[in-house]
């Protein structure tokens, strides 16, 4: 698949054309941020890790019944993927208490929550990402209802079988964001999945194996995401 035109460059990842209008190239970068990219830094081969996990998680889900936008693994860093409109929304689930959950409403971190928490906040950096909820969505035309419904469905869907899945790691999924596109009239999965999109502490001691590595200076970034790597892939 040939390569062309770059389209978008995000703090994590690059998107190219492609010889074919219906698909694009994801590129992995080893960029890191946080805090709506107030910190920055670099991860060594983060780019990497992130392309094999999130392609893996992407093929259980598939084979799960969940429409995502991963044709196939191309190289180390890239990943062939399904062109779509993305929503501007980001999905949030919470399983147990973390980050601004704390910081915002006093939960007590590691705290289990009664049920998942399923949040909306706006995709855009010049407002920080504001919470939003359902109203605010349709109202600003950011999604339809029926869009909307969907999304939740196959968040919580998502949920069920990603908790599964890490826990079978003797790893617990804390929270996680999620992205959203359009493709051909349906709502697909798009974005990645990886320790930089989820919370993933080690069931039993509690190390975490994701970004907050690097957000809460912990030490040890690199070697988080590879354990990450290395339970998901099995190398």
């Amino acid at each position: 698949m040939e390569k062309k035109d770059k389209i978008y460059e995000g703090k994590a990842k690059i998107l190219y054309t492609t010889s074919d209008p219906d698909l694009l190239i994801q590129y992995f970068k080893d960029d890191a941020t946080a805090f709506n990219a107030k910190k920055k830094g670099t991860i060594d081969e983060k780019g990497i890790m992130n392309n094999s996990i999130s392609s893996k998680i992407f093929e259980y889900l598939g084979s799960n019944g969940i429409p995502t936008h991963l044709v196939k693994v191309l190289s180390e860093r890239e990943m062939l993927v399904k062109r779509v409109t993305i929503v501007p929304v980001e999905v949030i689930i919470r399983n147990r208490a973390a980050g601004s959950l704390c910081r915002n409403y006093g939960a007590q971190e590691g705290k289990t929550l009664a049920r998942p928490i399923f949040e909306l906040c706006y995709k855009n950096d010049a407002f920080n990402d504001p919470l939003m909820n359902d109203d605010h969505v349709v109202a600003l035309g950011l999604a339809t209802e029926k869009e909307l419904a969907r999304i939740k469905e196959l968040t919580h869907k998502i949920n069920d079988l990603m908790k599964k899945f890490f826990l079978a790691l003797n790893i617990e999924l804390i929270d996680f964001k999620l992205e959203f596109g359009r493709y051909k009239g349906e709502i697909i999965l798009a974005d990645e999945i990886s320790p930089d999109t989820c919370r993933l502490w080690e069931v039993g001691t509690g190390v975490r194996l994701d970004k907050d590595r690097f957000r809460n200076d912990l030490g040890n970034i690199k070697e988080g995401y590879q354990e990450v790597l290395k339970r998901v892939t099995g190398k």
